[in-house]
Protein backbone atom coordinates (compact mmCIF):
# COMPACT_ATOMS: atom_id res chain seq x y z
CA UNK A 1 0.00 0.00 0.00
CA UNK A 2 2.83 2.37 0.85
CA UNK A 3 4.52 1.95 -2.53
CA UNK A 4 1.26 2.50 -4.37
CA UNK A 5 0.58 5.69 -2.44
CA UNK A 6 4.08 7.03 -3.18
CA UNK A 7 3.63 6.24 -6.86
CA UNK A 8 0.37 8.21 -7.02
CA UNK A 9 1.96 11.08 -5.20
CA UNK A 10 4.84 11.08 -7.68
CA UNK A 11 2.42 11.09 -10.63
CA UNK A 12 0.48 14.01 -9.17
CA UNK A 13 3.64 16.04 -8.53
CA UNK A 14 4.98 15.23 -11.99
CA UNK A 15 1.70 16.32 -13.62
CA UNK A 16 1.75 19.60 -11.71
CA UNK A 17 5.34 20.24 -12.76
CA UNK A 18 4.53 19.41 -16.37
CA UNK A 19 1.55 21.79 -16.38
CA UNK A 20 3.69 24.55 -14.85
CA UNK A 21 6.41 23.94 -17.44
CA UNK A 22 3.91 24.12 -20.28
CA UNK A 23 2.49 27.36 -18.85
CA UNK A 24 5.97 28.89 -18.67
CA UNK A 25 6.78 27.77 -22.22
CA UNK A 26 3.47 29.19 -23.50
CA UNK A 27 4.01 32.47 -21.66
CA UNK A 28 7.54 32.68 -23.05
CA UNK A 29 6.31 32.13 -26.58
CA UNK A 30 3.61 34.79 -26.19
CA UNK A 31 6.15 37.21 -24.73
CA UNK A 32 8.59 36.51 -27.57
CA UNK A 33 5.91 37.06 -30.22
CA UNK A 34 4.66 40.28 -28.61
CA UNK A 35 8.23 41.58 -28.12
CA UNK A 36 9.12 40.77 -31.73
CA UNK A 37 6.11 42.67 -33.01
CA UNK A 38 6.63 45.74 -30.83
CA UNK A 39 10.42 45.99 -30.60
CA UNK A 40 13.36 45.48 -32.97
CA UNK A 41 16.46 43.54 -32.13
CA UNK A 42 19.75 45.44 -32.73
CA UNK A 43 20.27 43.58 -36.01
CA UNK A 44 16.73 44.30 -37.17
CA UNK A 45 17.02 47.95 -36.14
CA UNK A 46 20.25 48.31 -38.12
CA UNK A 47 18.71 46.74 -41.22
CA UNK A 48 15.52 48.75 -40.91
CA UNK A 49 17.35 52.08 -40.72
CA UNK A 50 20.19 51.32 -43.12
CA UNK A 51 18.44 53.19 -45.98
CA UNK A 52 17.56 56.31 -43.94
CA UNK A 53 20.70 58.10 -45.11
CA UNK A 54 20.01 57.12 -48.70
CA UNK A 55 16.44 58.40 -48.42
CA UNK A 56 17.66 61.71 -47.02
CA UNK A 57 20.20 62.08 -49.84
CA UNK A 58 17.56 61.17 -52.40
CA UNK A 59 15.21 63.89 -51.06
CA UNK A 60 18.01 66.48 -51.24
CA UNK A 61 18.85 65.49 -54.82
CA UNK A 62 15.16 65.43 -55.73
CA UNK A 63 14.73 68.94 -54.35
CA UNK A 64 17.75 70.20 -56.32
CA UNK A 65 16.44 68.55 -59.51
CA UNK A 66 13.02 70.16 -59.02
CA UNK A 67 14.72 73.53 -58.60
CA UNK A 68 16.80 73.03 -61.76
CA UNK A 69 13.73 71.89 -63.71
CA UNK A 70 11.92 75.07 -62.68
CA UNK A 71 14.85 77.19 -63.86
CA UNK A 72 14.99 75.26 -67.15
CA UNK A 73 11.25 75.72 -67.65
CA UNK A 74 11.62 79.47 -67.08
CA UNK A 75 14.48 79.67 -69.60
CA UNK A 76 12.49 77.50 -72.04
CA UNK A 77 9.46 79.78 -71.65
CA UNK A 78 11.65 82.78 -72.45
CA UNK A 79 12.98 80.95 -75.51
CA UNK A 80 9.44 80.17 -76.68
CA UNK A 81 8.37 83.76 -76.09
CA UNK A 82 11.23 85.09 -78.23
CA UNK A 83 10.43 82.48 -80.92
CA UNK A 84 6.76 83.47 -80.97
CA UNK A 85 7.57 87.19 -81.13
CA UNK A 86 10.14 86.66 -83.88
CA UNK A 87 8.22 84.15 -86.03
CA UNK A 88 4.62 84.56 -84.74
CA UNK A 89 4.43 80.80 -84.21
CA UNK A 90 5.01 78.23 -81.49
CA UNK A 91 8.25 76.22 -81.58
CA UNK A 92 8.08 72.67 -82.86
CA UNK A 93 8.09 69.79 -80.44
CA UNK A 94 9.66 66.90 -82.31
CA UNK A 95 10.15 64.97 -79.07
CA UNK A 96 6.56 63.74 -79.32
CA UNK A 97 7.78 61.13 -81.80
CA UNK A 98 9.84 59.48 -79.05
CA UNK A 99 7.06 58.91 -76.52
CA UNK A 100 7.54 55.12 -76.59
CA UNK A 101 11.25 55.50 -75.87
CA UNK A 102 10.50 57.67 -72.84
CA UNK A 103 8.01 55.09 -71.52
CA UNK A 104 10.62 52.34 -71.92
CA UNK A 105 13.15 54.48 -70.06
CA UNK A 106 10.67 55.03 -67.22
CA UNK A 107 10.08 51.30 -66.95
CA UNK A 108 13.81 50.59 -66.80
CA UNK A 109 14.27 53.18 -64.03
CA UNK A 110 11.71 51.40 -61.87
CA UNK A 111 13.89 48.29 -61.99
CA UNK A 112 17.00 50.10 -60.66
CA UNK A 113 18.24 49.95 -57.07
CA UNK A 114 18.46 53.02 -54.82
CA UNK A 115 22.21 53.34 -55.41
CA UNK A 116 21.73 53.19 -59.19
CA UNK A 117 18.95 55.77 -59.04
CA UNK A 118 21.09 58.15 -56.99
CA UNK A 119 23.96 57.87 -59.47
CA UNK A 120 21.58 58.51 -62.36
CA UNK A 121 20.00 61.48 -60.59
CA UNK A 122 23.44 63.00 -59.97
CA UNK A 123 24.32 62.50 -63.66
CA UNK A 124 20.98 63.98 -64.71
CA UNK A 125 21.61 66.97 -62.47
CA UNK A 126 24.94 67.65 -64.16
CA UNK A 127 23.34 67.32 -67.60
CA UNK A 128 20.53 69.69 -66.65
CA UNK A 129 23.01 72.27 -65.38
CA UNK A 130 24.82 72.08 -68.72
CA UNK A 131 21.54 72.37 -70.64
CA UNK A 132 20.59 75.38 -68.54
CA UNK A 133 23.80 77.13 -69.60
CA UNK A 134 23.14 76.27 -73.26
CA UNK A 135 19.52 77.47 -73.03
CA UNK A 136 20.60 80.74 -71.45
CA UNK A 137 23.12 81.23 -74.24
CA UNK A 138 20.46 80.36 -76.84
CA UNK A 139 18.06 82.86 -75.29
CA UNK A 140 20.67 85.63 -75.40
CA UNK A 141 21.45 84.86 -79.06
CA UNK A 142 17.75 84.81 -80.03
CA UNK A 143 17.13 88.03 -78.15
CA UNK A 144 20.06 89.66 -79.92
CA UNK A 145 18.80 88.49 -83.33
CA UNK A 146 15.29 89.67 -82.53
CA UNK A 147 16.52 93.13 -81.58
CA UNK A 148 18.48 93.33 -84.84
CA UNK A 149 15.59 92.05 -87.00
CA UNK A 150 12.63 93.96 -85.55
CA UNK A 151 10.23 94.71 -88.43
CA UNK A 152 12.48 92.87 -90.92
CA UNK A 153 10.97 89.56 -89.75
CA UNK A 154 8.09 90.30 -92.16
CA UNK A 155 10.57 89.73 -95.00
CA UNK A 156 11.28 86.11 -94.02
CA UNK A 157 9.21 83.51 -95.99
CA UNK A 158 6.94 81.93 -93.41
CA UNK A 159 3.63 80.73 -94.91
CA UNK A 160 2.53 78.38 -97.68
CA UNK A 161 2.02 80.03 -101.09
CA UNK A 162 -1.49 78.55 -101.41
CA UNK A 163 -4.44 77.85 -99.15
CA UNK A 164 -3.71 74.31 -97.95
CA UNK A 165 -5.10 73.85 -94.41
CA UNK A 166 -5.28 70.02 -94.60
CA UNK A 167 -1.84 69.66 -96.27
CA UNK A 168 -3.40 67.40 -98.92
CA UNK A 169 -2.22 69.52 -101.86
CA UNK A 170 1.47 69.04 -101.06
CA UNK A 171 2.56 66.45 -103.64
CA UNK A 172 6.33 66.69 -104.19
CA UNK A 173 9.06 67.49 -101.69
CA UNK A 174 12.54 68.98 -101.87
CA UNK A 175 15.26 66.43 -102.73
CA UNK A 176 15.94 63.58 -105.13
CA UNK A 177 12.76 62.58 -106.98
CA UNK A 178 11.81 60.74 -110.17
CA UNK A 179 11.52 63.17 -113.09
CA UNK A 180 8.07 62.78 -114.71
CA UNK A 181 9.39 62.99 -118.29
CA UNK A 182 12.98 61.71 -118.20
CA UNK A 183 12.15 58.91 -115.69
CA UNK A 184 15.46 59.36 -113.87
CA UNK A 185 16.25 60.51 -110.32
CA UNK A 186 16.96 64.22 -110.36
CA UNK A 187 17.34 66.94 -107.76
CA UNK A 188 13.99 68.61 -107.15
CA UNK A 189 14.99 71.92 -105.60
CA UNK A 190 11.58 73.12 -104.58
CA UNK A 191 8.17 71.71 -103.66
CA UNK A 192 5.07 71.07 -105.78
CA UNK A 193 1.41 71.67 -104.99
CA UNK A 194 -1.16 69.84 -107.11
CA UNK A 195 -3.86 72.49 -107.69
CA UNK A 196 -6.32 73.44 -110.41
CA UNK A 197 -5.52 76.13 -112.94
CA UNK A 198 -6.50 79.58 -111.72
CA UNK A 199 -5.81 78.88 -108.02
CA UNK A 200 -4.70 82.01 -106.16
CA UNK A 201 -0.99 82.21 -105.23
CA UNK A 202 0.13 84.26 -102.22
CA UNK A 203 3.39 86.07 -101.47
CA UNK A 204 5.01 84.24 -98.57
CA UNK A 205 6.75 87.37 -97.21
CA UNK A 206 7.11 91.10 -97.84
CA UNK A 207 9.35 92.03 -100.74
CA UNK A 208 9.85 93.48 -104.18
CA UNK A 209 8.85 91.71 -107.42
CA UNK A 210 12.20 91.20 -109.09
CA UNK A 211 11.15 89.34 -112.23
CA UNK A 212 8.06 88.15 -114.09
CA UNK A 213 8.91 85.95 -117.07
CA UNK A 214 6.44 85.35 -119.90
CA UNK A 215 7.39 81.71 -120.06
CA UNK A 216 10.18 79.22 -120.69
CA UNK A 217 10.39 75.70 -122.02
CA UNK A 218 10.90 74.28 -118.54
CA UNK A 219 9.59 76.54 -115.73
CA UNK A 220 6.86 78.19 -117.76
CA UNK A 221 5.55 81.55 -116.61
CA UNK A 222 7.54 82.39 -113.47
CA UNK A 223 7.48 85.11 -110.82
CA UNK A 224 10.36 85.91 -108.46
CA UNK A 225 10.17 88.06 -105.31
CA UNK A 226 13.27 89.57 -103.68
CA UNK A 227 12.68 89.90 -99.94
CA UNK A 228 15.64 92.28 -99.57
CA UNK A 229 17.36 90.26 -96.85
CA UNK A 230 19.08 87.51 -98.81
CA UNK A 231 15.84 85.56 -99.33
CA UNK A 232 14.10 85.18 -102.69
CA UNK A 233 11.05 83.07 -103.54
CA UNK A 234 10.08 81.74 -106.98
CA UNK A 235 6.63 80.65 -108.21
CA UNK A 236 6.62 78.66 -111.47
CA UNK A 237 4.23 77.15 -114.11
CA UNK A 238 1.82 80.07 -113.61
CA UNK A 239 -1.23 80.89 -115.66
CA UNK A 240 -0.96 84.62 -115.04
CA UNK A 241 0.81 87.13 -112.80
CA UNK A 242 -1.18 89.68 -110.80
CA UNK A 243 1.77 91.96 -110.03
CA UNK A 244 4.41 93.74 -112.12
CA UNK A 245 8.19 93.89 -111.94
CA UNK A 246 9.32 96.43 -109.32
CA UNK A 247 6.02 96.30 -107.41
CA UNK A 248 6.10 96.03 -103.59
CA UNK A 249 4.13 93.14 -102.08
CA UNK A 250 3.13 92.15 -98.57
CA UNK A 251 2.91 88.67 -97.07
CA UNK A 252 -0.47 87.18 -98.08
CA UNK A 253 -0.97 89.37 -101.15
CA UNK A 254 -2.35 87.58 -104.23
CA UNK A 255 0.49 87.69 -106.74
CA UNK A 256 -0.48 85.13 -109.40
CA UNK A 257 -2.80 82.37 -110.59
CA UNK A 258 -1.55 78.80 -110.90
CA UNK A 259 -1.29 77.13 -114.28
CA UNK A 260 0.27 74.35 -116.35
CA UNK A 261 2.85 76.24 -118.42
CA UNK A 262 6.32 75.01 -119.31
CA UNK A 263 7.50 71.43 -118.83
CA UNK A 264 4.66 70.36 -116.54
CA UNK A 265 2.98 66.99 -116.04
CA UNK A 266 -0.27 68.51 -114.78
CA UNK A 267 -1.57 71.81 -113.37
CA UNK A 268 0.49 72.63 -110.29
CA UNK A 269 2.64 75.22 -108.54
CA UNK A 270 6.40 74.77 -108.19
CA UNK A 271 7.65 76.87 -105.23
CA UNK A 272 11.28 77.58 -104.34
CA UNK A 273 13.06 79.45 -101.54
CA UNK A 274 16.61 80.72 -101.89
CA UNK A 275 18.85 82.07 -99.14
CA UNK A 276 21.85 84.07 -100.44
CA UNK A 277 21.35 82.43 -103.82
CA UNK A 278 21.28 78.85 -102.51
CA UNK A 279 18.07 76.82 -102.77
CA UNK A 280 16.78 75.58 -99.39
CA UNK A 281 13.91 73.29 -98.37
CA UNK A 282 10.72 75.44 -98.37
CA UNK A 283 8.96 73.14 -95.88
CA UNK A 284 11.07 74.69 -93.10
CA UNK A 285 9.58 78.10 -93.90
CA UNK A 286 5.94 77.56 -92.97
CA UNK A 287 6.46 78.23 -89.25
CA UNK A 288 3.95 81.11 -89.06
CA UNK A 289 1.13 79.00 -90.47
CA UNK A 290 1.63 75.42 -89.21
CA UNK A 291 1.15 74.07 -85.72
CA UNK A 292 3.86 71.71 -84.35
CA UNK A 293 1.67 68.69 -85.20
CA UNK A 294 1.07 69.97 -88.73
CA UNK A 295 4.79 70.58 -89.20
CA UNK A 296 5.52 67.00 -88.16
CA UNK A 297 2.83 65.79 -90.57
CA UNK A 298 4.24 67.70 -93.52
CA UNK A 299 7.76 66.46 -92.73
CA UNK A 300 6.45 62.88 -92.69
CA UNK A 301 4.72 63.47 -96.03
CA UNK A 302 7.99 64.82 -97.43
CA UNK A 303 9.82 61.64 -96.37
CA UNK A 304 7.44 59.41 -98.33
CA UNK A 305 7.95 58.49 -101.99
CA UNK A 306 6.59 61.38 -104.06
CA UNK A 307 6.33 62.24 -107.76
CA UNK A 308 7.38 65.66 -109.01
CA UNK A 309 5.24 67.37 -111.64
CA UNK A 310 8.12 69.11 -113.44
Amino acid sequence: MGNRHEHREFQRNFSQLLVKALKWIGASLIYFVVFSLLFDTPAEYKLRHSTDVLRAQYKILESRCDSLEQVLENVSDRDKNIFEILFESKPYDLNAEYEEERLALHKSLLENSNHQLIRKIEQKEREMEQKMKLLSKSYDELNSKFLSLKEKSDNIPSIQPIYNPKLTLFTASYGMLMHPFYRTLQSHQGIDYSIAEGTRIFATADGLVREVTKGSSTQGKTLTIDHLNGYTTTYSHLLAAKVRKGEKVKRGDIIALSGNTGLSLAPHLHYEVRKDGIRVDPTHYFFMELTPDEYQSIMKIARTGMQSFD
